[in-house]
């Protein structure tokens, strides 16, 4: 499904080069839910950004569904954007003058699908994220959870291959975030979507399939959850804390 091999990137500011991502490969295979954690500057919101080719990288291969992104040209990739990847951000990226039917209706319009599918498509995925009795509302009126999971519909309009996340419970409490992740959950086990999310939340993350742990723009630890999402949890704390700790030494040597 998609397959991210040696990828490099880093920024030039004045004479200084900042290395943030070092030499990252993985895999996600379909219909997996696969989050991206560590601590702010390890690296995980620009590989989002390289997975979805919004900024270009120096070394390394990306490929969706066998297909080499970065040998696409610019309109062949924002066909790609349009129908083979999802996006759900952490500030909803909502169109306020539209209600929420409309909005989730926004990627079939801008390539012209035939009226009835894209309605009973909408009413479907409506349905599935328990937001059909909103649909005639607009954001302003509507809970960040709400909106969340209009999102999460929106982004699965046109079925794409990979739907990625970027922090999509980080504005929201703790009841919204759980209906934002069950959407999540619903869309894989109904759907067989395939999610990539960056998240900071341990909770979030707790509920998928894998975890890939960054830190200094590598990959710091892979784990693969086996049993309860509490036990998951536990797991991924310690993680977490074994990360701090190398830091803390790294940084006291």
């Amino acid at each position: 499904m998609l397959r991210v091999d040696h990828l490099f990137k880093s920024y030039q500011t004045g004479d200084v080069q900042y290395d943030v991502l070092k030499d990252v490969s993985f895999k996600i295979d379909q219909s997996e839910f696969v989050a991206v954690m560590g601590p702010s500057g390890s690296g995980k919101t620009t590989l989002l950004n390289c997975i979805s080719c919004f900024i270009p990288y120096e070394k390394g291969e990306i490929r969706l569904d066998d297909v080499l992104l970065e040998r696409l040209d610019e309109e062949a990739m924002a066909g790609v954007r349009n129908k083979k990847l999802g996006f759900v951000f952490q500030d909803f990226m909502l169109l306020d003058g539209l209600t929420i039917f409309e909005n989730v209706c926004v990627p079939k319009i801008i390539t012209k699908a035939p009226y009835r599918p894209m309605v009973q498509k909408v009413d479907k995925l409506l349905k599935l994220f328990g937001i059909s009795e909103i649909a005639d509302k607009y954001p302003v009126e509507i809970s960040g959870g709400q909106k969340q999971r209009t999102a999460v519909a929106r982004a699965l309009m046109n079925d794409p291959l990979i739907l990625l996340a970027d922090e999509p419970t980080g504005n929201l409490d703790s009841k919204s975030r759980d209906t934002v992740i069950e959407a999540f959950i619903e869309a894989k086990n109904t759907l067989g979507a395939t999610i990539f999310m960056v998240t900071h939340d341990t909770f979030s993350a707790s509920y998928c399939d894998r975890v890939l742990v960054m830190k200094d723009g590598k990959i710091f630890t892979e784990l693969v959850r086996t049993g309860s999402h509490h036990d998951f949890f536990d797991e991924l704390l310690q993680a977490l804390k074994e990360l701090e700790e190398s830091t803390y030494e790294a940084n006291h040597a």
